[in-house]
């Protein structure tokens, strides 16, 4: 059974930091592309950052440019987030999710984990 286990939101100050990791069971996960979704209370989910399944492309929403950095280790299965200058409007249930990079969309989703940015 395919698992995606997210890690590291909590509550943050605004202008500080955090780290979300990834814990996938994919295999081979070098053939995941992989994403880092977000939603917020009220809102639809969007994505927040894509990452090619060799790690060589990346994509960034561009409420993200500059602030957030996406990584993948293909030797350790897992999926980071990297979330710096965090803003009020970045607090949101973060899901990482999965798609075999032949497949049209993301089928495997974790459960989130919640991130608050208090201002």
């Amino acid at each position: 059974q395919v698992q995606l286990i997210e890690s590291g939101g909590g509550l943050v100050q605004a202008g500080g930091s955090l780290r979300l990791s990834c814990a996938a069971s994919v295999r081979p996960f070098s053939s995941y592309e992989m994403g880092w979704f977000r939603q917020a209370p009220g809102k639809e989910r969007e994505v927040v950052a894509r990452i090619s399944s060799n790690g060589g492309t990346k994509y960034y929403a561009d409420s993200v440019k500059g602030r957030f950095t996406i990584s993948k280790d293909n030797a350790e299965n897992m999926l980071y987030l990297q979330m710096n200058s965090l803003k009020p409007e970045d607090t949101a249930v973060y899901y990482c999710a999965a798609r075999w990079y032949l497949s049209n969309d993301y089928r495997h989703w974790g459960q989130g984990t919640q991130v608050t940015v208090s201002s």
